[in-house]
Formats: C-alpha cells, structure tokens, sequence
C-alpha cells in the first residue's frame, strides 16, 4: 500500500538525530518507519486501538465470506467479486439515490479496490476491514482512492485529477502549478511522492486553497477583499468599525488560524469552564487563559467573541455551545461509570418546558429519596447515641447522670439494650429521611437553577439557595423528627418548629455551598469529580455546618421531649436558651458537638454521593442543569458514529463514518449526484 521512505529522508533523520540525540530517544530512521509504515496487506490482531479511540474487534473471516457473497454480483473463473455499486452503494448504503454520480462512487470504491481494476475481490475487502482498523484508517483510505494505477504512490497528476473532482474546486480553481505543487512533486512535477508526504501534502492544499482563493479576489492586490465579496461572506465578523467594508489578509489569517485551533479552544474553555459546559466566559477571562498558550493570538480570541456574539448578540461571552457551531460533533460529554439507563427527555434545552420542569424535579425527589435513606440507615447509631447525650439534664442537684460521653452511652446501649437498641426508632428514621433529604436535595438544586446566570450562581446565592432548602425541609418533615426523638428518648413529644427552623436554615446555608465549593477545589483538571471527592467533599462540609449549628440542635431537642418530674420546663426558644445558659452554662449547648460531626459529616457524605452517583447511574436529561463535575468532555470518535447494520462487521462498523471523515477533516466534498446540461 505505501512505498518505504526514500533515501534522502533518512539521510534528514541521521542528520536530525545528531543535532537533537534526545528528542529521539535513542531511535534510529530505521526503526522508526518500521515502527509507524503502514503495510500493502494490512495484517491485524483480533483487536485494534483505531481511530475509534478504543478497541475495535476484528470480524470473523467466515462471516465477512458470507457477507461479502450476498452482495457480490459479479462471478468471474470462479470467483465472486462486488463491483463499485454494490460496495459503495448496496453494502455501505452511500450514494443510494438513482441520480448518484457515479465517478465519486468510483473513486471511493477505489480505496478497497487495490488492484484498480474496478472489481473487489474477497481478499481486498478483508484488507480493507482491517486497514480500517488502523489508528490512521482517515489517511490509508485518502491514500487508496488517490493512488489510481496501484503504484504505491501518488503523481502530481493522479493528485489533480481528484482535487478537480472535488466540489470546492468546481467553484473555484486552483493553481496547480503553483510553486506550493511544485515543493512536493518537483519543478517539472515529475516526482512521484509516498504515504507520509501525501499525508502532509493533504495537511497544507488547504491553506494554500485559501491564500490563493485570496489572492483572487484581491484583484488590486492590496491585501484586502472589496465590500461585494464580504457582503456575501464574512461581513457580519469582520467587525462594525470603519473598516468593516474590507477583510484585510491579517483577519483572513487570523480567522483560518483559529478554525484550524479549534481543540486548543475548546481545552482552554473546560480549564475555566471545569466540567460547567453552561458557563459563559468573558474575554477578559478567555484572554487570561489564554496567557500560556503561545499559539493563540489576541487577534484571534477576538475573532472568536465576534462569532460567538452572532448567536447572542450583545452578549460578549462565549460557552461550550458556541463552540460546538464553530466547531461541531468534536466533543462529547461522558461519565465515567456504566449508566443502567440512558434516558434523552427532550432533544434540545428549548424544547423543554413545565410538563419537563416538574419531571425533573419527580426524578431529583426520587433519587433524593434513596440517597437519603442510605446515609441514614449507614450512621443512625451515632444519631441515636447523639440525641441521647443531648437530652442529658446536667446541675449539681440533678444527681448523677446517666452517660459521662458519648463512648459511654454507646457502650451502655449495646450493653443493657444490645445491638438492636442502636437501631431503635431506625424505621420512622428512614420513612422522615427519605423525603427530608429528597426536599432539601430537591429544593437546593432547584433554587440553584433559578439562581443560576450565565452559568454562573454567586456564593449569597448559594447561601440563600442552601437557607431555602433547609427551610423547605422542616415545613415538610418536622412532625417526623418528633417521632423519631420520642422513640429514641421514650418521651412525651411538644412541638419545637422554631428551633428546627433555627438549626436546619443555617446548617443548609452553610453545607451545600461549602460542598459545592469543595468539589470545585477537589475536582481534575477537566472538571470532573470522582467519587472519591464527591465523597471527601461532603464529609468535609458536613463538618463545620454540623459543629456550626449545634447549640440550635441542642434546643430543639429540648424542645421536642418533655421534661420528666423534677427537670426544667421551657417555654419557647428564647426561655430554653436562657435556663440551659443559667442552669448548666454555655458548655451546656455544645453537648454532643463531637457525636453530630461525626454523625452528620458521614449521614451527609453517603447520602451526596449516593444522590450524585445515582443521577449518573440512572442519566436521565431533562434540558436542564447537570451536577456540576458529572460529566467530562472527550474526544467524539469514530466509534460513535459505527453502524448499526448488522452486515456491517469489524472495521466496516466504521467505513461510513471514514468516508464522511475524508470529507470533513480534509475537505474532500465530492459531488453527490450527477450534473446535466440543461437544452
């Protein structure tokens, strides 16, 4: 398929090696074209790292027969071969329209047809399935169909008779004896040139299609196009200023530099963005990433915001959906763990609407519901022995007191009551959980979402989002929490929603914006967070929103249990604060501090990343607002775009998407269907 590199070349690579020894870590030319050569018949493993960026599995050789017979139509000393129409349009499906233009299906049946011949044996199309499974199938297959006489190389003629073939040069025509051709095939193009430099060869034609369709339109060669030509063009991005009537050449640079960039864009925009693809990002901010990246230019960042505001204009920002029109289906958004179930609500974000608003929020609840029953049931003997610590009247004349700390409650506990009595009132705990956190998981993100602008909530925000949710909580689960501290403390139960107010309002405001700035803080590079951080980031905040709020968690549960004979009545929160602060002290509203944190940092921990992880096991997108670090862009592959047909086995999973690839990353549009002269 690709002739050895030339002699001259090698003698550049020796040279080369001497002038930077390290840069090639001891290779020597020799190995390393042995190493990276593509062969004439390509002999794969069963598996490929291809162009897919994973493993694509070979197909069974008996089964790529049975295959290549269905749709062989031609029969020849006894042996079947498929002819271009049934490669391309019968097995691939491409081109099925009566009027096709039968030279593009030619020439791309050409890339398995090594024998140019015009007929495909079965030994060419299991060649070719396993060419496809090679890392550079796009430059193998791109080679193949300009190769025309089987020679293993590439004429300035075999080259241009292609070229002309291709839609842009219909349009517009190119100079092929430019001085650019002649670099490559020699001052009379006599020279012949193989697989690496074709590969480059295809890297430079378009820019220098470019600076010559440039060059055409500038007919007064001063380096700037006339206002007719922008008009029809790129008026609406060369800007608003006087000099809008021109593209001057630096812009006509500039804007090519960028397109050509793009991935180099988008790495910039997810290191401000981390995992927020919603995020809008100034210039300022891009320009200030943009400071260690010697290749971008401020030229073209402005260029960029231009572009962007044509979707938004007025708004001098760009997100990750104004990347994907510049530069589309390069990036996708995926999630490190298997999804169960994988669940597209609606098409598009405008597509969504209340009916998708309150399904959204059903399916938040839900989750929250079972994150929050796991983190209770994981830590509810700290609970247990937490509330009965804070029960504990205290004073001189109270005599002696039943536990000395919360170790000591603990083992008494399991001691007179054994291990089930940690477990006491476990299922009012479960059935109080399950909603309390699903409304308070609910709320937040719901309020966060409101709060949200241009993807972006600032921390009084977040506050305020975190105070709803808490107060949202206790409206809804207040008379649970009663009867869960009645059965554990066997008391009588008043009521004390002032003091749940108190504790759960703050301990809201406090832990959801500490979380979500800990999982900022421990996320990677690209924004997304792992379960261990999720993990670490809620155990974290639940430490200081805990400790913060206990003296309230101490009044409310004086409040809820009702004093036996011979204790202190209250009256309210402010007569419980003053007899606790006269009758026992200020130590006295810190009683089981130690025994929350280390209930509700763990309780906080499980249920967070229960609720995180769920939402990523069970993806269901609503058009609206993902948890922030759920998700990570990658590199969209060819794997995404492999067929579905099931006669399309092995490496023929991936040669539609080749063929549309030749297109797009080289430029390679081929006409579609035949043109007719009109009488």
């Amino acid at each position: 398929m690709v002739s050895p590199s030339s002699s001259d070349e090698s003698s550049f690579l020796n040279f080369f090696a001497k002038l930077s020894p390290s840069s090639l870590c001891g290779w020597t030319p020799n190995n390393i074209w042995s190493s990276f050569w593509p062969v004439k018949i390509a002999k794969c493993d069963d598996w490929h790292m291809g162009i897919s960026g994973g493993f694509m599995p070979r197909a069974n050789s008996d089964q790529l027969l049975h295959i290549f017979n269905e749709y062989a139509s031609i029969e020849k000393n006894g042996k079947r071969f498929m002819t271009a129409a049934d490669f391309i349009r019968k097995y691939l499906g491409l081109y099925a329209e009566d009027n096709y233009n039968r030279e593009t299906v030619r020439l791309l049946a050409s890339a398995a047809d090594t024998a140019k011949d015009g007929l495909i044996s079965f030994e060419e199309f299991g060649a070719f399935e396993a060419s496809l499974c090679a890392p550079d199938a796009l430059y193998l297959t791109a080679f193949e169909i300009f190769d025309n006489n089987a020679s293993e190389s590439i004429t300035a003629d075999e080259f241009e008779k292609v070229i002309r073939h291709t839609t842009p040069l219909v349009e517009l025509d190119f100079d092929f004896n430019s001085e650019f051709i002649k670099k490559y095939f020699g001052a009379k193009k006599q020279r012949s040139i193989g697989y690496h430099a074709f590969c480059q060869l295809l890297h430079d034609f378009y820019e220098e299609q470019g600076l010559q369709a440039f060059k055409k339109f500038d007919t007064q060669n001063d380096g700037h196009l006339l206002t007719e030509f922008t008009r029809n063009n790129l008026i609406a991005v060369a800007g608003g200023n006087s000099s809008a009537h021109k593209v001057r050449f630096p812009f006509y640079q500039a804007i090519n530099s960028l397109l050509a960039k793009m991935e180099l864009i988008k790495r910039v925009y997810q290191s401000i963005a981390r995992g927020n693809i919603d995020l809008k990002v100034t210039r300022e901010e891009f320009l200030q990433a943009t400071q260690s990246y010697a290749q971008i230019t401020p030229y073209e960042v402005e260029i960029l915001f231009h572009l962007a505001e044509l979707s938004h204009p007025g708004f001098r920002t760009v997100d990750q959906a104004d990347l994907d029109k510049i530069d589309p289906e390069r990036l996708k958004r995926v999630s490190h763990i298997i999804r169960l179930a994988n669940v597209k609500a609606v098409k598009s974000k405008d597509e969504r609407g209340v009916g998708t608003a309150l399904l959204e929020t059903a399916y938040r609840f839900l989750l929250g519901s079972l994150a929050g029953a796991a983190g209770a049931a994981a830590v509810y003997p700290i609970d247990l022995v937490k509330t009965r610590m804070q029960n504990q009247r205290t004073g001189s004349y109270l005599g002696e007191v039943m536990y000395k700390n919360s170790f000591d409650c603990f083992k008494k506990v399991i001691k007179f009551e054994g291990i089930l009595g940690l477990y006491r009132g476990l299922l009012p705990q479960i059935v109080g959980v399950a909603p309390e956190k699903a409304i308070k998981l609910t709320m937040n993100d719901l309020m966060r979402d409101r709060l949200n602008f241009d993807g972006r909530i600032s921390l009084s925000s977040e506050i305020l989002a975190g105070g709803c949710a808490g107060a949202s909580q206790v409206v809804f689960t207040n008379p649970l929490e009663i009867v869960k501290i009645r059965l554990q403390t066997a008391g009588e139960i008043i009521n004390g929603p002032k003091a749940c107010f108190l504790r759960d309002v703050p301990f809201s405001a406090i832990y959801f914006p500490v979380y979500a700035h800990m999982k900022m803080n421990t996320a990677d590079e690209q924004g997304y967070n792992r379960p261990w951080s999720l993990f670490a980031s809620a155990f974290i905040a639940g430490a200081p929103a805990a400790a913060l709020v206990t003296p309230a968690d101490v009044i409310k549960t004086r409040l809820q249990v009702a004093a036996r004979t011979g204790q202190t009545t209250y009256n309210g929160v402010i007569d419980c604060t003053r007899k606790i602060l006269l009758e026992e002290g200020p130590s006295a509203f810190w009683k089981g501090a130690a025994a929350r944190v280390c209930r509700s940092s763990p309780q906080f921990a499980v249920t967070l990343l229960s609720y995180e992880l769920l939402q990523r096991i069970f993806y269901v997108d609503f058009g609206g607002t993902r948890p922030t670090g759920s998700e990570v862009s990658t590199h969209a592959t060819m794997l995404d775009q492999a067929s579905e047909n099931p006669h399309h086995i092995g490496g023929y999973k991936l040669a539609a998407a080749t063929f549309s690839g030749i297109e797009h990353k080289f430029g390679l549009f081929m006409p579609r269907f035949e043109t007719k002269l009109l009488p």
